[in-house]
């Protein structure tokens, strides 16, 4: 059951991260670094400290009693995370949903899975996999083959999005994003930076360990017998996310000024409580995806298995989306094929890789 229930989990916040994009659509009359950052304060700097009040005792004198190596290195990574989250936004503008996710997300897996087992190699640490581990049991070699699938379900959505390309008509509407917006060759170089980069969110919930361990030995402490405390890393994402605000909010203080949009936020012209509603919106759904695979990582653990499920359901979702809002409208049956091919693809990766946590 802790195996089915990790899966849940870490599907509920794949259909957050994977759907969050969707709101930002509803917004009328602002620039993009406007809506960005006004859902940015909601998901790194509202959201994170009030989930973790509301379901860690104390989750402040945690952190201030954590070493500031470690503080500092989780924050760091959410520096670094912060570039490829902001990057992300730019790879779903000029790729559409469905294929800048893929792309992206598709590099995040493979970063964010694998290198931390290689570092737990060479420094071991209990109750951590490491990479020979996972390449001399069977259990990690479904979990690696999940990984290899997964990478070429990716590979026909990426294709699928070359076929796209080719066959869009701006003059005849078969798509829904113009010209301007959709430009392969841009979003593809912006992906690949924010897919190498928002692989730091792993390394931060890695380096960040030791918060999530103090919560979940006070948690267990208070409830004996119990297991595992399901929201021990909530903790750590607030430091993450706080590298992540910084990142974000600079860039687009930048922007606002460089294209003069700072009047968006009090443009009456626009529909401002909508935009604000729907920012909002954007932002908390964004941040249940983190809050939800905290508690996948409770029950399957922080290996690469829950790493590879978040990133998987996430690329999933978000082309289920892209279909649903007729991102391939229009297309050739030769592109649609191609990109069912990509999502029936990433199910058979999930398959494999919760089948291995089952055997581990």
């Amino acid at each position: 059951m802790q195996i089915i229930f990790g899966i849940i989990y870490h599907f509920i916040g794949g259909f957050a991260s994977g759907s969050f994009y969707t709101p930002f659509k509803k917004v009328k009359g602002w620039a993009w670094e406007s809506y960005w950052i006004a859902g940015g304060l909601f998901s790194w700097l509202i959201v994170p400290p009030l989930a973790a009040y509301l379901t860690i005792p104390n989750f402040g004198e945690i952190i201030r009693n954590t070493g500031n190596t470690t503080i500092g290195i989780t924050f760091l990574f959410g520096l670094l995370w912060g570039i490829g989250g902001l990057t992300y936004g730019l790879g779903v503008r000029y790729l559409g949903i469905s294929l800048g996710t893929s792309i992206i997300l598709g590099l995040t897996m493979v970063f964010g899975s694998l290198i931390p087992s290689v570092y737990y190699n060479f420094f071991p640490a209990e109750g951590k996999d490491t990479f020979s581990m996972i390449i001399h049991s069977k259990w990690g070699l479904y979990v690696l083959a999940g990984l290899m699938v997964c990478i070429l379900g990716i590979v026909f959505c990426g294709k699928a999005g070359t076929y796209k390309e080719k066959e869009l008509n701006p003059a005849g509407g078969n798509a829904r994003q113009s010209k301007d917006e959709y430009k392969f060759g841009l979003g593809l170089l912006v992906s690949i930076i924010s897919g190498v980069l928002s692989a730091c969110f792993n390394f931060g919930i890695e380096s960040g360990k030791s918060m999530a361990n103090t919560a979940n030995e006070l948690w267990k402490a208070a409830h004996p017998g119990q297991g595992e405390f399901l929201f021990q890393n909530n903790v750590t994402f607030v430091v993450i996310l706080w590298g992540g605000l910084t990142t974000n909010f600079i860039w687009c203080m930048i922007l606002n000024a460089r294209n003069k949009t700072f009047g968006d936020y009090i443009n009456t012209k626009t529909p401002l409580l909508s935009n604000y509603f729907f920012s909002a919106l954007a932002g908390i759904t964004w941040f249940l995806q983190f809050f939800f695979y905290g508690m996948g990582e409770s029950r399957l653990g922080n290996g690469a298995s829950s790493w590879i499920l978040h990133m998987a359901f996430i690329i999933l979702v978000a082309n289920l989306w892209g279909i649903v809002l007729k991102e391939w409208k229009g297309v050739s049956k030769r592109t649609v094929t191609m990109i069912t091919a990509g999502i029936i693809t990433i199910v058979l990766a999930v398959l494999l890789v919760g089948y291995g946590n089952s055997i581990k």
